[in-house]
């Protein structure tokens, strides 16, 4: 059931569906998906990645060895939904999102049979249950090829709160061969959704590696924050607990967001706002540095998909504080690789920020086991293994069970 590829005859070929994935190489949009397709050629897998147009991005490219298309969905000026993570609050506030969201539907599953038809492909991997695992539970309906879908984190939350949205993500879970979730906690929330489904395949994506990595430039009392500046990631908590502890760390805030404006008011009003160095939305290649010279990385977030910022922290070997919620768990070893809060609020969270910091030994070896934990599970090579059997697991026609190696079930 393979199909002949230019770069390899005898390679599985998969089609990748999804709405976010690097514009250029680099841009940290849906870069893991980029990284998970790259990683899989070691595994004699060859990907081709379906995803929106957006204005000055070209048709056709290959990005990293990956060969992406790109199809139109709207006029330039409404194509504005994919990449950025604001497609959830644009439908909601905008009739002319609403439009395009529709248009976005359709032509991705026009353009989704054209290059089924094209490629073969043995089956298609849908990133994020919808749009995406709308669309390949649709073409699985009619031609039976089978499909993969991975919940990152966003989806289900919209399933959550969304009218109508729990019998769609159940209907896309029976459509797929597996469902995957890439934390332990996202698994039971899928599961809690659509609890006549089978629990999720647990498989995390993969990280850079390579660009994450220990540094000698690490400074005292100082933290760092990296994410939307929006109430769901906790920014204004994490202000409260600088303005409540007893150190005179700096805060670097890396981001932006709908909360951007109010935010920086914020921080005047506690008093920190000349503790606080806002450099707003960075490229990838310039994170590292950052993560490096912080003494810890703070994700304050509830409810966390996974938490790809408490990983890049632990590879270069910066402890993490988060709240203990969500797929955080997943990545931070409370007392072993940072610190896990158990109350939200910013006093917990001022205390776990001066333990941390008044303890610099300490977490200096977290930071080193962090980065040990990191590779065993985030490393791309470990992740396109787990994939690379999901795959030859939904396509065996004996269909042998997850237990196989093809993933972990809960």
């Amino acid at each position: 059931m393979t199909s002949a590829t230019a770069a390899d005859p005898a390679a599985l070929h998969v089609l990748f569906l999804t709405h976010a994935f690097p514009r250029h190489s680099g841009d940290a949009a849906g870069s893991f998906v980029l990284r998970l397709a790259s990683a899989l050629r070691e595994q004699r897998i060859e990907v081709t990645v379906l995803a929106p147009h957006a204005p000055s991005l070209p048709r056709r490219e290959i990005i990293d060895e990956v060969p992406v298309v790109r199809f139109r969905y709207a006029p330039p000026s409404l194509e504005t939904l994919a990449y950025v993570g604001t497609m959830a609050e644009q439908v909601r506030t905008s009739w002319f999102a609403r439009l395009a969201l529709a248009s976005l539907l359709g032509t991705a599953l026009w353009n989704t049979v054209r290059e089924r038809r094209r490629l073969r492909p043995a089956l298609l991997h849908a990133h994020w249950w919808f749009p995406s695992g709308v669309v390949g539970a649709a073409i699985t309906h009619v031609t039976g090829v089978p499909l993969i879908t991975t919940m990152h984190g966003s989806d289900v939350r919209l399933a959550r709160g969304m009218s109508g949205a729990r019998s769609a993500l159940g209907w896309v879970m029976r459509r797929s061969r597996a469902t995957t979730t890439v934390s332990r906690w996202l698994a039971d929330e899928t599961h809690a959704l659509a609890p006549e489904q089978s629990v999720p395949l647990v498989s995390p994506m993969p990280v850079a590696t390579e660009l994450f990595s220990p540094g000698d430039s690490r400074r005292p009392d100082r933290l760092l924050f990296v994410g939307r500046l929006n109430a769901q990631k906790g920014i204004g908590l994490l202000l409260h607990a600088l303005a409540a502890s007893r150190s005179r760390a700096t805060l670097d805030v890396v981001g932006d967001g709908p909360d951007t404006g109010e935010l920086r008011v914020l921080a005047g009003s506690l008093g920190v706002a000349d503790r606080v160095v806002w450099h707003g939305v960075l490229p990838q290649h310039r994170l590292p540095p950052l993560y490096r010279r912080a003494s810890s990385v703070v994700v304050p977030s509830r409810d966390e998909g996974l938490g790809l910022v408490a990983v890049e922290a632990l590879l270069c070997e910066t402890a993490v504080i988060a709240f203990d919620s969500g797929g955080l768990r997943d990545v931070v070893q409370d007392g072993v690789t940072g610190l896990l809060v158990k109350q939200f609020t910013a006093e917990a969270l001022a205390h776990a920020i001066d333990e941390l910091l008044s303890t610099p030994d300490r977490a200096l070896e977290m930071g080193k086991a962090g980065r040990r934990a990191a590779l065993s599970v985030f490393s791309p090579d470990a992740v396109a293994r787990r994939y690379a059997a999901i795959y030859r697991n939904a396509i065996s026609p004996s269909r042998p069970t997850a237990s196989d190696g093809a993933g972990t079930s809960r």
